[in-house]
């Protein structure tokens, strides 16, 4: 004896489920198989957020390359989240797809976004140490910038040192 039942087929708008249950009877044996067929047709979106100024002395690239950097370290992009393609950033900015290219290029070889080929770049996992030491940085240039204004103040280094225990305790 031979017979085949075949069961559930579902479609919803965008996604497609398909559920199929054969049972195949031969000969008293009972063979069940399920085919599990799952089509996602997801839009994606991206909260990147970019502001190009034509009239600023710094090349395109770097201020793309800047502002997403800025955006990885804060925190507003998350690990694996995916960033717009080359070709649509160049699209929605008008500016040139080598462009955001060496953007992304130059983001890539430091490590804060990483390509999978034939998907897309996304935001690498977080280097704990380079951000230490860009962080550090940031500190280096912020102090630089306080002896000149502290000087202008006739401040002592112990007045600055004073200051900063205060705010510390705010």
């Amino acid at each position: 004896m031979y017979y085949i039942e075949h069961i559930f087929v579902c479609q919803e708008e965008t996604n497609i489920f398909s559920i199929k249950y054969y049972k195949l009877f031969l000969d008293n044996i009972v063979f069940t198989v399920y085919t599990v067929h799952i089509q996602t047709t997801v839009k994606e979106v991206f909260t990147i957020q970019l502001f190009i100024d034509n009239k600023s002395g710094s090349p395109i690239y770097e201020q793309i390359y800047s502002q997403i950097k800025n955006q990885i370290i804060s925190g507003e992009l998350d690990e694996d989240e995916a960033l717009p393609s080359i070709r649509n950033l160049a699209k929605d900015l008008r500016i040139s797809v080598i462009t955001t290219k060496r953007a992304y290029d130059e983001l890539e070889k430091e490590g804060f976004i990483y390509t999978v080929a034939g998907k897309g770049c996304y935001v690498a996992p977080k280097n704990i140490e380079f951000l230490r030491e860009e962080n550090l940085k940031k500190i280096e240039d912020y102090i630089q910038k306080i002896i000149p204004l502290a000087a202008s103040c006739n401040l002592t280094k112990n007045d600055v040192i004073e200051m900063i225990n205060f705010g510390w305790e705010e």
